[in-house]
This record gives C-alpha cells, sequence and structure tokens, in this order.
C-alpha cells in the first residue's frame, strides 16, 4: 500500500477532524491576507491625509482583532487535526503489535527485536506526520499560496505577480532534486536508528553476560559506533532537510529584487502608489509560508514513505502459523498423533520423524531422551508453534488446526525450560492466566510450585516486584513461579518443557507429589512432562523415549527397566550420580 492510500483511506474514515481544520485554516488564510491590504489602505489613507486619529485607532484594532482570529484559529486547528492524526499511531502500532502477537517462532528467528521496537516507535511517528502535519501544512500552504497570488494579481498589480513569479520555476527544480536526496537519506537514518535500538535491547537484556566477561569496553565501543553512525544518517538527512531555505531565501531574494525594480519604476511614473507597492511587498513576504510549507511537505512525505516501506513487510508478512480454524472450544477426548513428521527448514533432518502416541484425560505422558532427540519440538508441534510436514495431530475428536489459535492455546498451560516472568509483582505473574483470581487461590497455586515459601521471604511478599524478565529470582524461583502461574490457569493439557532442571532433587519431588495432588482434583487434566531427569517422569501413566525424532522405548518407568535399554542406563547413570552427590 502506498503512503497515498493508506493516509487517504484515514482522511475518507475521519474527514470531519480534517475538514473542521481546513474550514479554520481557510479562516487564517483569509485574516492574514487581508492584513497587506489593510496597512496599504492606512498607508494611503495617512499619506493622503484622508485618516482621522479615530480612524487610525479604529484601523489598529481590527488589525489587533485579525492577529487575535489568527491565533485562536491557528490553536484550533492544531488541536483538531492532531487528535485525528494521532489515531494513526495507533490504529497503525495496534495493527503491526497484533500482527506481530499472532507470528510463529519462526518469524522471530528472521527478525531482530530491536528494529520491531524502532517500527513500532520511530518508522510510525514519521507516517503519523504526514498523515497530520504533512496534509494540513499542504493544504495551508497552498490556499495561503492561492488567495495571495489572487489578491496580489486582482487587488495590486498583474505586472508586479507576473515578474515576481520568474524565479519560481528554478526553486521548483530544486525542491524535486532535494526531495530525491531526502528519501535516501529518511530511509538510512531510520536504518541505522534501528540497528543502534537492536544494540541497546541486546545488551541490556544481556548486561550480566557481558559483566560476567569482561565486555563492557567492547559494547561501548559498538554502542559509540552505532550511534556515530546513526548520528551521521540524521544529520545527512537534516543538511537535505536545510537545503530547502536557501532555495526558499534565493528565490523571494530575487522576486524581491525584481518587484522593487518594476514598481519604483511603476511608482516613479505614477503608475502605483506607495502604500500599494507597500502591500504587494507584505504579500511577497507572505508567500515565505507557502514555500517553506512545500519543503516542510516534501520533507515529511518522504520520511512517511521511507517508513511504510519498512512498516508495511511486517504488516503484510505472512503468518508463520495460520490462525484459519473455527472451533471456539477444545473438546473432550484423547489428544492422537499420527505419524508426525517435522523438519526445520526445506530438506532438513526431521526433528520428529513418523511419530504416532495418544494421550488420555487425566493421564500424563513422560518425555525423555538425549538433547536433540525432539522433546521440545513435539510440544511446539501441540502448541502448534511448528506445523508438521506430513501427518496428523488430532484433540478431541477434531484436528488442531480446526481450533482457533486462541481456543487451542487458552487450554493449554506451557511452561518452558527457561521461563519468563514480566516485570510485574509475583502475584500479578502468577495470575497472568486468571487475573481475576483471589490471593487466596494464587498463594495455594505456589503453594502447589513449593515457591510459597521462598516468596514469604521477601519483603514485600507476593506483592514483591521481580523487575525485568524475573531478574530479582533465581532461575529455580523463576522455574517454579511459571509452574504456579499454569496450574493456577483453568486448563485441560500441561506441557512441562524440562520445567525442573533449576530445582533440587527433593524441591522436585514435592512439586511432583502436588501435581499429583491436582490432578485427583482435576481428573480431566493431561500432562505432558518433558525432562532429562528421569525421577520427573517415574510416577508418569506412560514413558517415550526419543531417539532423533523417533519413538525408540515405550512403557511404565517399571516396564522401561525391565527392557534395559537407554532408560534402565540413564536411570542407573543418574541414581549413582544422585548418591555420589548425596555423600
Amino acid at each position: 500500500m502506498s503512503l497515498a492510500r493508506l493516509v487517504g483511506g484515514f482522511v475518507r474514515r475521519h474527514w470531519r477532524n480534517y475538514v473542521s481544520s481546513a474550514f479554520m485554516l481557510f479562516g487564517v488564510a483569509a485574516c492574514t491576507v487581508w492584513i497587506p491590504r489593510k496597512v496599504g489602505a492606512m498607508i494611503d489613507g495617512l499619506a493622503a491625509h484622508r485618516m482621522t486619529n479615530h480612524d487610525l485607532l479604529v484601523e489598529i484594532a481590527q488589525l489587533l482583532a485579525l492577529g487575535l482570529a489568527i491565533y485562536v484559529l491557528r490553536v484550533g486547528w492544531r488541536v483538531v487535526l492532531y487528535s485525528a492524526a494521532y489515531r494513526l499511531g495507533v490504529e497503525l502500532r495496534t495493527r503491526l503489535y497484533t500482527r506481530l502477537a499472532a507470528q510463529g517462532p519462526a518469524f522471530y528467528q528472521r527478525q531482530r527485536t530491536g528494529d520491531l521496537m524502532a517500527l513500532a516507535t520511530n518508522d510510525i511517528d514519521a507516517i503519523e506526520m504526514a498523515a497530520g502535519e504533512a496534509m494540513l501544512a499542504g493544504f495551508d500552504g497552498s490556499l495561503t499560496l492561492v488567495m495571495v497570488l489572487g489578491i496580489m494579481v486582482l487587488g495590486v498589480d498583474w505586472r508586479l505577480t507576473l515578474v515576481a513569479l520568474l524565479p519560481f520555476p528554478l526553486m521548483a527544480l530544486a525542491f524535486w532534486y532535494i526531495s530525491g536526496h531526502i528519501h535516501t537519506a529518511s530511509s538510512d537514518s531510520l536504518k541505522r536508528f534501528s540497528a543502534l535500538n537492536d544494540h541497546v535491547q541486546e545488551t541490556l537484556s544481556g548486561v550480566r553476560t557481558l559483566r560476567a566477561l569482561g565486555l563492557e569496553q567492547r559494547s561501548a565501543s559498538q554502542f559509540g559506533e552505532l550511534a556515530a553512525r546513526a548520528s551521521d544518517a540524521s544529520l545527512t538527512a537534516q543538511k537535505w532537510e536545510a537545503a530547502y531555505e536557501p532555495a526558499v531565501g534565493l528565490t523571494l531574494t530575487a522576486a524581491s529584487a525584481l518587484t522593487l525594480g518594476l514598481g519604483g519604476y511603476l511608482v516613479w511614473n505614477s503608475q502605483l502608489t506607495i502604500g500599494s507597492l507597500t502591500s504587494f511587498s507584505m504579500y511577497l513576504g507572505q508567500l515565505i509560508w507557502p514555500m517553506f510549507a512545500a519543503g516542510w511537505v516534501l520533507s515529511l512525505i518522504q520520511r512517511g514513505k521511507a517508513a511504510l516501506a519498512r512498516v508495511q513487510p511486517m504488516l503484510d508478512a505472512p503468518l508463520t502459523v495460520a490462525d484459519e480454524g473455527t472451533l471456539d472450544q477444545v473438546g473432550r477426548g484423547a489428544l492422537v498423533l499420527s505419524n508426525v513428521r517435522f523438519a526445520y527448514g526445506d530438506g532438513g533432518k526431521p526433528a520428529l520423524d513418523h511419530l504416532s502416541l495418544a494421550l488420555e484425560p487425566g493421564k500424563t505422558l513422560g518425555l525423555v531422551g538425549a538433547t536433540g532427540a525432539g522433546k521440545s519440538t513435539l510440544l511446539r508441534v501441540l502448541l502448534r508453534q511448528a506445523t508438521p510436514q506430513q501427518g496428523m495431530v488430532s484433540w478431541g475428536g477434531h484436528k488442531l488446526d480446526e481450533y482457533r489459535l486462541s481456543a487451542l492455546r487458552s487450554a493449554i498451560s506451557w511452561v518452558p525450560q527457561e521461563s519468563f516472568l514480566f516485570s510485574a509483582s509475583i502475584a500479578d505473574n502468577i495470575a497472568l492466566g486468571r487475573p481475576s483470581a483471589s490471593r487466596a487461590e494464587i498463594e495455594h497455586a505456589a503453594q502447589m510450585a513449593a515457591i510459597h515459601d521462598d516468596i514469604l521471604r521477601f519483603p514485600q511478599g507476593y506483592d514483591t516486584p521481580v523487575g525485568e524478565k524475573g531478574i530479582t529470582l533465581s532461575g529455580g524461583q523463576r522455574q517454579r513461579v511459571a509452574i504456579a502461574r499454569s496450574l493456577l490457569a483453568e486448563s485441560s493439557l500441561l506441557l512441562l518443557d524440562d520445567a525442573l532442571s533449576a530445582v533440587d532433587t527433593g524441591t522436585e519431588t514435592r512439586i511432583l507429589e502436588h501435581l499429583a495432588e491436582v490432578r485427583r482434583t482435576r481428573p480431566e487434566l493431561a500432562a505432558i512432562i518433558a525432562s532429562h531427569r528421569l525421577s520427573g517422569v517415574v510416577n508418569a501413566d506412560q514413558i517415550v523415549v526419543l531417539k532423533d525424532g523417533r519413538i525408540v522405548e515405550s512403557g511404565t518407568h517399571e516396564q522401561l527397566l525391565a527392557l534395559d535399554g537407554w532408560y534402565a542406563s540413564q536411570w542407573r547413570y543418574q541414581q549413582l550420580e544422585a548418591s555420589l552427590d548425596a555423600t
């Protein structure tokens, strides 16, 4: 979509604001062009001794009234206009946020967070300015130009007007040349700002790692280099924008010289009065604003075009996981995977290879296997963060893609290994899935996740802010807060992706015992526990061992030990390791 179509559609939807602003601008222009005419008449009246002191005071009072009217109308059109133009920024940011929130992990593997943040701030600001300031500045400048030229031709002298306009084609040519360079410079400036923004975001997110590795100076040097590049690009754009002013100044200087030459000749030959020449000179001065407005509008439009060229691909980017389902509620029934195959990228080695299994409501499935066996990938498929290239996944008798994504994901509670907490209190983070939960329910969920006692040790208890990404909590505490959040949510399926890796075995045992209690009170709740530590799946109704995306062993804990395969070997190793740690 072009900038003209985007802004045009917005103006049609908010035409009342723009029409009101246009009427007020018309009033401003009318008052502005009337002032030189009154001044010229006053000068001619004073020169001819036709004006009394009373008449002079009346004329001055009228000039002051015109100035006051201009002030009020200018404030009014800005209030009315920007209240509409800012809505475009809100609409674009909302569209961008909605689109980004619907994208899957594959999209974010190709995009940088800092760049996306820059699109939502700097770039949309430029588009917003094109819809607001540029639109009305263009209208105001054009209206003023037409009215001033009209009164110069019809109300003063057409010969002076014709001579004054001789330098203007050269200014138009200069504007065309400058605007092209502004578009290029603005695009480069926005890209450099995105790179700087991305570096700052990454640095602040990994500040503890940088300190641990002693890379502060290196990071600061990179920041300085990126800041200098962004500054240089912005300065280049500003230099080209500043080139409008000399073009306008030279044009009006040439026009003034030509006007004074011809005007002086006409006055000398009594073909023009001094008052008329004064009025014409004032009108010529009023042409400064339309000329500057033209340069300003061209600059804003070029910036808006450059920004839209960056924002539009994000708005049009196809969803990495299609949301075309129609069912709003997940039905009761088994979760079934039939011959599922999934590979990352085209032609890559399959992460899941012809995998089939079933999970009944109220049952627990354990997923184990070496690193890279496909455990996390399987959970991503269930969350529809990844779409299998082959096979089918169904739940409650319907394929997963028949459900709306919002319905599917609200029926699942997922706890990843790297738990994410928001910059809010502990209570707010636990109640994220159920904001209406009472404090008693929040505390009960925390007890089930074995984090209640830890929370009470904080000075502010459940009201303790966790900081950005939960930085004030340890890894194990973040995991347990996330588990409490998942237990509080009213879901039908619980996915734990190595979510107990950061807690000790004693805490793990307590959490698993509490999970068993939850299952007794919520018999419909099914659970899938992916774990490297086999003690986390000992009590699962079924355990599957994955290798290269395939199921190589399956059964209960006792059955797998009896097979004396990978599971049994790993169990003995981990038991020996635990006994050595205990000593």
